[in-house]
């Protein structure tokens, strides 16, 4: 049922707002804004309560309503007639048919003008035959009250749509998260080199701003003065800070390192990266294929069947037998009765209920119900390599020592000492190696551009980039060093005294769930693609690593979405995995996005499934969950309609000449037995493998 319209559900105007992501209706200003994405997320959160509201109206009044009606006290075998009871019981389901059916009532008008006649069309049919019928009884036509047959579907209806709204969430709240990436204020140079803190929309092209240690970098810009690393990796996908100097660019929103910088802002507004990774998100969003419901569908086919049935079963009474008017009615509203879509209305909304809460122990959550259909017929994986694949932080993978004359443990201490004074990530892998009994040093500078140095206990200590050793001339067992290199290890040398004593490589390194998963999408006949912004040496020595089938290493985020396009262009179904705002167009445009719930909230808030974990394997629990599910949708959804085949020629009466007949309370007990049926199946879904 994810593809109604809100002008299905409400009378408020909903006509431009679907249930999917749908931006389309979005004015230009609007966007230039950002004010649709609130709307379109409150209006979303206002349909759900609108529903949650008609739903416990209509319950309290169904109450009622059983108690008075004749039917359900012959049933019971009570007796609670009383003077005017059923004036009162037609007042109570007036309230019941025009209050709590408007979302069908209005949602049959709806898909009438489409020429889609659907799930509402069958609801509004059912629930409007049931009324009228009732109200001519209570009039004095001789039949049957079913009042009470109207509001249980009434309110069976709004309990599955309250159910599957709930467990479908707006994507627009990523567009949100990636503005909210920018910090609220920045440091403004003043003429006089003083600093003002000013709101980061009034910063101009031209303005100059100071970004102090640790900070975020307000807008994109050009290093004029300082240097220090920058950490990109969120934006860019690059694991490894990226070093800044006098003319360097830098992008907003990206954090800076151990330095100060001030930066000359060249790029604001629309111009500026994040917005354009912003608007990538939204035409991916907008793009993305609406998949037609299975529910929508049977109900399609139930509606003409319902209409078709009922229609005949009348005409054939009128026409060929003589049977009072009565008795045709009664065989006419007893099959449009049987046909009312009570077990159609939950058969859907129950199984989500129960695969939500299923994924959500196993790690994953479903946002976007649709897209987790699709994963079970999913043919490609794409990874994003930093963070996904691997767990995106630098350890010591190795230590490497060229003389006998400091142990790996001492050489590595020496390292780790003047890394206590550095806030650059391959510092804090040397760290968390080294332990805690690292000394302070007593001395401490910084190479610019090549390294650290300094005393420990008495000891001058140097550890330095590669290229600092290449310009000293200095010789040690570059095949060794190269090897590592190779394999996408970052290499710093460490000098103690005036020797070139080792050196330390540091990795960032492979999850073991990663290979697990791999294996396992293989099994499934899967194409396993990695992704990422990093170097293409690193990319293929991972890809090595894993056995990933393709790789597209150095892609800029602005690439990464037509990476994607272009493997669905192969005739792939594609799911994208990522946890970076890098990633966030690509999760968008792919036909599943799986988001690394650790990752970014932009990620996160693109994604149509999110991984809680960080752990890939749970992208291959989340297909066998999205298979179960499929099947155990199709098996209620048979159920929920294939009954009819058998009851509704029962009610129509061909075995009347034997004496077989159903009456409406007969056929409203069956459609109810549906309804349990469904619900039971429903509770039994698992998770396979």
């Amino acid at each position: 049922m994810n593809q109604h319209k809100h002008n299905n559900h409400s009378e408020h105007n909903h006509h431009n707002h679907g249930h999917s992501t749908d931006s389309g209706n979005r004015s230009d200003e609007e966007m230039s804004h950002g004010r649709e994405g609130h709307s379109h997320h409150d209006h979303h959160k206002m349909m759900v309560e609108d529903f949650k509201f008609r739903f416990w109206w209509v319950l309290a009044l169904t109450v009622p309503i059983l108690a008075l009606s004749p039917m359900i006290q012959e049933f019971l075998g009570v007796d609670w007639r009383f003077a005017g009871d059923t004036w009162i019981l037609a007042v109570l389901a007036s309230v019941v048919y025009f209050f709590g059916g408007w979302p069908f009532l209005s949602g049959l008008i709806d898909e009438l003008k489409k020429k889609q006649p659907g799930m509402m069309t069958l609801i509004a049919l059912a629930i409007t035959v049931a009324y009228v019928y009732s109200t001519a009884v209570v009039l004095g036509f001789d039949g049957h009250l079913l009042y009470w047959e109207l509001s249980t579907l009434v309110g069976i209806m709004l309990l599955g749509h309250w159910v599957e709204m709930r467990s479908v969430m707006s994507a627009s709240a990523a567009l949100e998260k990636l503005a909210e990436l920018l910090p609220g204020k920045a440091h403004r140079v003043k003429e006089d080199g003083s600093t003002e803190d000013v709101p980061v929309e009034e910063l101009q092209k031209g303005d100059k701003v100071l970004i102090k240690p640790g900070e975020k970098i307000p807008a994109d810009g050009i290093v004029v003065k300082g240097e220090s690393s920058v950490n990109e990796a969120m934006l860019t996908g690059e694991s490894k800070p990226v070093s800044k100097a006098k003319e360097d660019e830098v992008i907003g929103g990206s954090v800076n390192g151990e330095g100060s910088l001030t930066v000359e802002i060249n790029k604001t507004g629309d111009e500026s990266f994040l917005s354009q990774v912003v608007e990538l998100v939204r035409q991916a969003q907008e793009s993305k294929s609406k998949t037609q419901d299975l529910a929508n569908r049977a109900a399609f086919w139930l509606t003409i069947v319902a209409i078709s049935a009922g229609a005949l079963t009348f005409m054939a009474w009128s026409l060929f037998t003589g049977q009072e008017l009565s008795f045709t009615m009664n065989r006419t509203v007893t099959v449009m009765i049987i046909a009312c879509p009570h077990a159609l209305g939950l058969a859907i909304p129950l199984v989500v209920a129960v695969s939500t809460s299923l994924a959500a122990s196993n790690g994953f959550l479903i946002r976007n119900r649709v897209a987790f259909e699709q994963a079970r017929n999913l043919q490609a994986v794409i990874f994003d390599k930093t963070g996904t694949l691997t767990h995106g932080t630098f350890t010591v993978t190795d230590i490497l020592n060229f003389n006998d004359e400091y142990s790996d443990e001492e050489i590595l201490t020496y390292a780790a000492s003047l890394e206590t004074n550095s806030e650059h990530p391959l510092a804090k892998g040397i760290l968390e190696k080294a332990g805690d009994n690292v000394p302070e040093p007593e001395e401490f500078n910084s190479i610019t551009g090549k390294g650290i140095e300094g005393v420990v206990n008495g000891t001058a200590v140097k550890v330095v980039s590669p290229g600092f050793v290449r310009e000293q001339g200095m010789d040690y067992p570059a095949g060794q060093v190269e090897e590592i290199s190779s394999q996408g290890k970052t290499v710093v040398f460490v000098m103690i005294g005036e020797k070139l004593c080792g050196a330390i490589a540091l990795g960032d390194e492979i999850r073991e769930e990663s290979r697990q998963a791999i294996q396992q999408l293989h099994e499934m006949g899967l194409e396993c693609v990695m992704l990422t912004g990093d170097n293409r040496q690193t990319a293929e020595y991972v890809a090595k690593e894993l056995g990933i089938d393709q790789v597209f290493a150095e892609v800029l985020p602005d690439e990464k979405a037509d990476k994607v396009k272009e493997v669905q262009g192969q005739g792939k179904l594609v799911a994208m995995t990522g946890d970076g705002v890098n990633d966030a167009p690509a999760l968008a445009q792919a036909d599943v996005g799986i988001a690394i719930g650790a990752g970014s909230d932009v990620a996160v808030e693109t994604g149509d499934i999110v991984l809680v974990r960080n752990n890939p394997n749970d992208v291959v629990n989340l297909i066998k969950l999205s298979k179960a599910t499929y099947s155990k949708m199709v098996q209620n959804l048979v159920w929920a309609t294939g009954y009819n085949v058998v009851a509704i020629p029962l009610a129509a009466g061909v075995l009347f000449t034997w004496g077989i007949i159903l009456s409406p309370a007969v056929g409203a007990v069956l459609m109810s037995a549906s309804t349990v049926i469904v619900a039971v199946n429903a509770r039994f879904l698992k998770m396979e493998g």
